[in-house]
C-alpha cells in the first residue's frame, strides 16, 4: 500500500482524541468487527471509513481502517445489536471523560441510533491506521443539521 494514501494517527490526550473522531465519523462496519481481547487489555474496531480529509473533491473515496484502544479494562454496550447480527452501524464520533482517578477514563464509541460503545482504560491511547487502499464510495455522507 502506497504510504501516501495511508492515515495511521495516534492519540495520547483528549485533544489528539478529536483528530482521530473526526476521521472515524461515518465509519461503517457490523457487529463481528468489534472485537475485545480482554488477555491483551485491547479493544479493535475495524471499518470502512470515509476519507473527510480529500475535502470537497470529487474524489469520495473509503478505505478499511482499524481503530484501536489500549490498556482497556473492560467494556460496555447500550443500544447495540448482538455480534451474530448483520446490521450496518455507522460510528458517529469517539469521546473521551476523564475518570476520578488520573489518567484513568473511558472512551465513548458514538453510533447513529443512539448506540454507544463505553471502554474503560487505565489511560488514553488510541491509534487509527488505515490497512487497505482507498476505493471510490457512492455517496457523501450527509447529516441533517
Amino acid at each position: 500500500m502506497s504510504q501516501a494514501n495511508t492515515l495511521r494517527l495516534m492519540a495520547v490526550d483528549a485533544d489528539d482524541l478529536k483528530i482521530i473522531s473526526a476521521a472515524c465519523q461515518d465509519g461503517v462496519c457490523k457487529p463481528a468487527d468489534i472485537a475485545y481481547e480482554a488477555r491483551k487489555r485491547r479493544f479493535l474496531i475495524e471499518f470502512n471509513r470515509f476519507r473527510w480529509e480529500n475535502g470537497e473533491s470529487d474524489a469520495q473515496q473509503r478505505v478499511r481502517s482499524a481503530l484501536s484502544l489500549e490498556d482497556v479494562t473492560g467494556v460496555k454496550a447500550r443500544g447495540l445489536p448482538p455480534k451474530s447480527a448483520d446490521l450496518v452501524l455507522s460510528l458517529m464520533s469517539v469521546e473521551w471523560e476523564d475518570g476520578e482517578e488520573a489518567p484513568s477514563g473511558q472512551f465513548r464509541l458514538i453510533f447513529a441510533g443512539d448506540g454507544e460503545l463505553v471502554v474503560s482504560a487505565d489511560c488514553l491511547d488510541a491509534t487509527l491506521v488505515d490497512v487497505s487502499q482507498p476505493w471510490p464510495a457512492k455517496n457523501r455522507p450527509a447529516h441533517k443539521e
